[in-house]
């Protein structure tokens, strides 16, 4: 018996097999140990203290069908501590972070431009109803925007001017 058939086909049918799994593996795994996202009190109170709110929409030029985000995000002060509070959603992705920018970007190439200017507020950990605190050493007052950036990619995913 030929075992060089065998294997050949053993070895082409697993790397078409490691391929797509590797794929879905990397959009899936973000979605299984995402965190819990903000309860409704937490929402309540982040809304009640807010000093400025901006709204992610999902047709932004730099947005695309698989990497959006919507809702209302709710820069707020409560006991001393700043807030930056996701009402809505964004797309599932891994390595996901937030940003304070020095002004309003709506794609890739722009939020490169001004990048090194930007603040990281933190890594978003649920897709659904997030919030992070700002560091104590940044005054969210003195940006007007924030985005949200798929740091592994380099994908630009959404953004919103505050008010």
């Amino acid at each position: 018996m030929n075992r060089k058939p065998f294997l050949v086909g053993l070895i082409v049918g697993g790397l078409l097999g490691l391929i797509p799994g590797f794929g879905l593996g990397v959009y899936f795994l973000p979605i299984i140990i995402a965190g819990e996202g903000a309860d409704e009190s937490v929402l309540a109170s982040a809304s009640a203290a807010a000093e400025r709110r901006g709204r992610f929409v999902r047709d932004l030029p730099g947005s695309d069908a698989l990497h959006y985000g919507e809702g209302e995000i709710i820069h707020s002060v409560e006991n001393g501590e700043t807030y930056m509070t996701l009402q809505g959603r964004v797309t599932p992705g891994p390595d996901y972070k937030l940003y304070l920018t020095p002004k309003y970007v709506d794609t890739k190439a722009d939020f490169e431009a001004v990048k090194s200017q930007s603040v990281r507020v933190g890594d978003i950990k649920a897709f659904e109803n997030f919030r992070l605190r700002v560091p104590p050493s940044v005054n969210a007052k003195d940006y007007p925007a924030v985005l949200v950036w798929c740091e592994k990619f380099s994908m630009f995913i959404t953004s919103a001017q505050l008010n």
